[in-house]
């Protein structure tokens, strides 16, 4: 065969490849509103900067009949190519081909994908679409899930992980994109749970819908699995596009620092007035956020996951935060069991990727009550609180008004090692609230007295005025400083230039034991 021939060999296999399960399938899947794996990953990288892995990968199981349907490829497409530049490693299951099942082969493809992100340093992209294990090769298949668990656990606090659901993904499929870091999935068109309607039907008695089952908005608002359900493909790969934006390449990096032309120093009065007098009064901590970071710009995660606790990634004077913040505007900025694993995760996520804290706090305590205290309220409160103490990231605080409590120890204080902490002049720093202090200390009192409600109104305004306020921390050195609130801004990004060349470390050990 000439070197012509032979050409042309290659590009009838390449156009072979390219069509999949075929072309009625791929019209089929368009009619369902869905976009094929290739059509996917051009939505992710740059143009013309994908260069495609094992495109003539086939399987080889030879049960059932199956060595008579081969495709090229296998159900998945992988390789790499760059994002906004920066180099990505990508897998997307082929849902024309197989359902997308997992086999051997295609277990192989992505963990030779896996490899590569980890050897060289860059993150790796999931694009999930699958019907799950390719039955005709039984234990093979399995054996191929494990095999990427395992690359996903090697991988973890080495190089971003994020998964996106843009079709069924259930049984032992579900555990990958638990893995990694971040996931994404489509409103309408994708689903996760280990056990579908019909077993949950014939074991537990329950009428439940895929959607109710294992949908994005389940998964966003119940599980905490989500953290961004998407209105559409171009949606969700939108998402993690401007999400890269924020993250380093690997955990050797620190986040790439941009351009910034906000001022440094701009002052916002808006911040002034922002805390309402009446210390029960609710107010939107995203409000204030969006004050102090550079041009307004909050890139929230799990927005719809414990709404009492914000996470999310930002910039002062280009440079990366995580930011972590009580909102007040939901159950008065408490803590709960949701919202202390969502920040534990989150701090854990920035203190593996070099990426500065900065936390503020209005925390009134975390929530009483029986559901709390059954469901392990201590057990995970102390996830939160570990993971501030782990990070060895510099760590920035603004306590804006409450902090009482074992609350204010959580939230990123001093004795954390928290590295610069500020607070506001309406701080309010102690054990509990005034009004249910001076109802503890003054129980007897109050009822010897002539009028009881203004006595206690009395020793309430005094135990503000010398417990319940922000100078006593700061006698202590608990708190750096007292700063006018207009000035955070400019507070917080030289605190972040002062440690810029932090070095902390913890004790050697093969690793710890966070109350799981």
């Amino acid at each position: 065969m000439d070197t012509k021939a032979q050409l042309a060999l290659l590009v009838k296999k390449q156009a072979e490849a390219r069509l999949g399960g075929g072309q009625d399938k791929i019209d089929k899947l368009h009619a369902q509103g869905r976009l094929t794996a290739r059509e996917r990953i051009d939505l992710l990288l740059d143009p013309g900067s994908f260069e495609e892995f094992d495109t003539f990968k086939t399987h080889r199981c030879h049960n059932f009949g199956m060595e008579s349907t081969v495709y090229p490829g296998d159900g998945i497409v992988t390789g790499h190519g760059t994002v906004n530049g920066r180099i990505v490693y990508v897998y997307a299951q082929d849902f024309t081909v197989f359902g997308g099942s997992l086999s051997e082969t295609l277990a192989e493809k992505i963990c030779k994908v896996m490899d590569l992100a980890v050897k060289n340093g860059a993150p790796v992209v999931g694009l999930n679409d699958s019907g799950g294990a390719r039955i005709q090769e039984g234990v093979e298949s399995l054996a191929g899930y494990a095999d990427i668990f395992l690359r996903n656990v090697m991988s973890s606090g080495v190089v971003p992980q994020i998964s996106a659901i843009l079709g069924p993904c259930a049984g032992g499929a579900v555990y990958s994109p638990a893995l990694t870091d971040f996931v994404v999935m489509e409103r309408g068109n994708s689903y996760m749970f280990l056990t579908g309607p019909k077993v949950v039907k014939s074991v537990t008695h329950e009428d439940v819908s895929v959607e109710q089952l294992g949908g994005a908005d389940m998964h966003s608002t119940q599980s905490g699995l989500c953290d961004y359900p998407a209105a559409s493909t171009p949606d969700a790969i939108d998402y993690i596009k401007r999400l890269l934006a924020y993250l380093p390449q690997n955990n050797l990096e620190s986040p790439q620092t941009l351009v910034c032309t906000d001022p440094l120093d701009r002052a916002s009065e808006k911040l002034s007035s922002i805390v309402p007098s009446n210390p029960n009064a609710a107010y939107d901590m995203k409000a204030l956020i969006l004050e102090t970071v550079d041009d307004h710009e909050f890139f929230e995660i799990k927005a719809q996951f414990a709404p009492n606790l914000i996470v999310g990634f930002a910039r002062y004077g280009g440079a990366c935060v995580g930011i972590v913040a009580n909102q007040p505007a939901h159950l008065s900025g408490v803590l709960d069991i949701d919202s202390s694993i969502k920040g534990a995760r989150f701090v854990r996520f920035c203190d593996c990727f070099n990426i500065p804290l900065v936390t503020f706090v209005d925390v009134p305590g975390f929530l009483p009550g029986t559901a709390q205290e059954y469901g392990g309220i201590i057990r995970n409160g102390a996830k939160m609180l570990y993971a501030y103490a782990e990070a060895t990231v510099p760590k920035i605080t603004v306590i804006t008004r409450k902090a009482y409590g074992g609350a204010y120890c959580v939230m990123s204080s001093k004795h954390l090692r928290g590295d610069i902490n500020y607070s506001w002049p309406s701080g309010e720093i102690a054990v509990m609230g005034a009004k249910g202090a001076v109802e503890v200390l003054y129980a007897r009192q109050s009822k010897e007295a002539p009028d009881p409600a203004a006595f206690l109104a009395e020793k309430e305004r005094e135990y503000s005025e010398t417990v319940a306020n922000p100078y006593i921390a700061a006698q202590r050195g608990y708190i750096d400083d007292v700063i006018p609130p207009a000035a955070t801004r400019a507070r917080i990004a030289r605190a972040l230039k002062l440690l810029w060349n932090k070095r902390d470390s913890n004790p050697m050990k093969k690793h710890g034991n966070i109350p799981l």
